[in-house]
């Protein structure tokens, strides 16, 4: 009995040791498991719940113009946060909160509240003003922290508003450049972590970490901030003295396709945008409308007919009784008795609307439309910017010979102005149809260093050099001797046409509204700026396009290449001086006279005096100028 209790005494004793064994080699092996093969899983794991982040913003890359000079820039401006496990006194911190944020007491008690291991305060408690950061601070309140941030800043204030764009409270792009370019803008977001207990208390003796952001890109425009002051400026001028529905222009190296300028009215402040209405902040006009050109199409008509070599500008006569039968409707010149016998270099000089139906025929319908597409219309120009319009064009088989006809001077179809820019330039740059581009490079906002340039690119060739400086004459001869005498410059050989369309309503035309415009360059002889301005019913005044837009567009061509620094030519075209015209005035050299002494000499244009200083240090127009009476003179004050 004894053998056999010792027996089953030893069988419990063994079987016991072989579990004792087996617990041991299973709790070995998970702790082999744990800590070789899952340690870094697990171990992240655990800094993960023991870990809090602060966001820290990355500072959005500048945008400078093509001289480096600062368009964007950014601002500090820090956000808050909250851990609310670490706030100790709920009701203090929320009344605080919602004393510096300006925020409703519930709403700052709601997230004070909240069970999240971290919570950001939007958005009231993101772009803190300096008082509200130094309130807080001073505060220190637990589970209260503020963290790098930043806002956009605009040294210029509403310049170039359309085309920048503006971004959002989470500094991430929500229009023009700003979000098209937002991922290389943006940058990379980085974090400040500290350690905390399951109670989100944070862990004594426990340290933190960074992880620096990585700050976006710098972009650098094509934009000359010269040429785009004149724009802005000379658009709020004739705002105010025409109360227009709207109002567009754009410059462009019509070399190259690079945009020096480009602003329209209304405008808006982009650091407020919320304060105006998304017709006017969500569309850059210059690439967005279309509308009927009117005879700044006929330039295009003309190229193909020259290209084709269909018409002898200077030996070719044609007759205008002021009005032409096609398909039996009776189509009308603008000057309704006609122009009589005239060269069809005249007929261009007149802006002869029977004169260019009859280069229409000349072409045929599949020609003409051939050109048209070849030049660019009916599609995209591919410009870097978002909201690109492509224009309406009649199908072949909807074009009879009345479409035909009003198509070759620029009725009936809807065109964009960049289109229009676009075109423009390849008639007079040796026949190249550019691509029109906005940015010009990339770099690092650290070193400087450039990491990308834009390549400037053409789509086809269009019509042959020799076509395109027989255009750039013809073009001139508009501006001294035809109906863009207002865009005349002394020495700067401006080239253009102007443009008066009836604006569509409803499909029907509007009465007594028109959108005039005019589209110029110079010098002729070596183009380096195409300007394109556009007035949508100007009140109080006659709707033309040479009475309205040639003049603004004269001065903008004259102070811009001025900035620019291209030299005046000696010789040009004579303008031709009609007894209706205003007598013109040579412009003095002011240069070091007092204010007293420039107003002694009761010159007899207006005077746009600025500065400061007892004397004139700069002009514009420069000396030796001729301005025609009642233009403004604008002189700078300095010591």
């Amino acid at each position: 009995m004894q053998y056999f209790s010792e027996r089953l005494i030893k069988k419990r004793l063994l079987v016991v040791f072989a579990l004792f064994l087996l617990i041991f080699f299973v709790v070995i092996i998970r702790l082999f498991f744990v800590q070789v093969i899952s340690h870094e899983k697990l171990y992240d794991k655990a800094i993960e719940s023991w870990t809090r982040e602060l966001p820290l913003e990355p500072e959005r890359g500048s945008i400078f113009d093509r001289n480096g000079e600062p368009i964007v820039l950014n601002e500090s401006a820090p956000s808050l946060f909250i851990i609310p496990k670490q706030i100790e006194d709920r009701e203090k911190t929320s009344a605080l909160l919602s004393k510096v944020l300006k925020m409703p007491e519930e709403k700052a008690a709601e997230f004070v509240n909240r069970k999240g291991s971290i919570e950001k305060l939007h958005p009231e408690g993101r772009k803190l003003s300096f008082d509200q950061v130094r309130a807080l601070e001073e505060a220190s309140l637990p589970g209260v922290y503020i963290a790098d941030d930043y806002k956009r800043a605009y040294p210029h204030g509403r310049m170039l508003s359309h085309v920048l764009g503006f971004i959002g409270v989470d500094n991430r792009g929500l229009s023009g450049l700003e979000l098209l370019y937002d991922d290389q803008l943006y940058g990379i977001q980085g974090a400040t972590g500290l350690f905390t207990d399951a109670k989100g208390k944070e862990m004594e003796k426990s340290g933190s970490f960074n992880k620096e952001p990585e700050h976006g890109m710098d972009l650098h425009l094509t934009i000359d901030l010269n040429v785009q002051n004149v724009l802005e400026r000379e658009l709020t001028n004739a705002q105010e003295k025409y109360d227009a529905d709207q109002i567009l222009a754009l410059a462009m190296n019509p070399k190259t396709g690079e945009i020096l300028g480009m602003a329209s009215r209304p405008d808006f402040d982009p650091s407020n945008y919320q304060q105006f209405s998304p017709d006017i902040y969500n569309r850059v006009l210059p690439i967005w409308r279309t509308y009927e050109p009117g005879s700044t199409f006929k330039i295009i008509t003309l190229a193909a007919a020259l290209e084709e070599g269909l018409v002898d500008l200077e030996n070719e006569q044609f007759y205008d009784s002021g009005h032409v039968e096609v398909g039996g409707v009776k189509l009308h010149c603008w000057q309704r008795e006609g122009h009589g016998s005239q060269t069809f270099l005249e007929v261009v000089q007149n802006s002869c609307n029977p004169g260019f139906i009859e280069l229409g025929n000349r072409l045929g319908k599949d020609r003409l439309l051939s050109y048209i597409h070849d030049f660019g219309f009916g599609q995209k120009t591919g410009i870097d910017l978002t909201g690109e319009a492509s224009g309406i064009l009649f199908k072949p088989e909807n074009m009879g010979p009345v479409e035909q006809a009003t198509t070759a001077f620029g009725q009936g179809v809807s065109v964009t102005p960049i289109q229009q820019a676009a075109a423009v330039s390849a008639v007079i740059n040796g026949g190249h149809l550019p691509v029109p581009t906005i940015t010009k490079k990339w770099t690092d906002s650290n070193t400087g260093e450039t990491v990308h340039e834009v390549e400037m690119k053409s789509k086809r060739k269009v019509i042959s050099e020799d076509v395109s400086a027989e255009m750039r004459e013809a073009l001139e001869s508009v501006v001294a001797q035809g109906t863009g005498r207002g865009a005349f410059v002394d020495g700067y050989r401006v080239g253009g046409k102007t443009g008066t369309a009836q604006k569509v309503e409803d499909g029907r035309y509007m009465k007594d509204s028109y959108i005039v415009s005019f589209i110029g360059f110079a010098p002729s002889d070596d183009p380096e700026l195409l300007v394109y301005l556009a007035v949508d019913h100007p009140k109080n005044t006659v709707q033309f396009g040479g009475v309205v837009a040639a003049p603004i567009v004269g001065t903008i061509i004259e102070e811009s290449l001025n900035a620019m620094g291209v030299e005046r030519r000696t010789k040009q075209i004579e303008k031709e001086v009609r007894w209706l015209d205003p007598p013109e005035v040579k412009v003095p050299d002011v240069t070091g006279m007092t204010k007293s002494e420039l107003l002694e000499m009761n010159l007899p244009i207006e005077l746009d005096i600025k500065g400061d200083g007892k004397k004139v240090i700069r002009q514009s127009p420069e000396p030796g100028a001729v301005l025609e009476e009642g233009n403004t003179l604008r002189i700078f004050t300095g010591q």
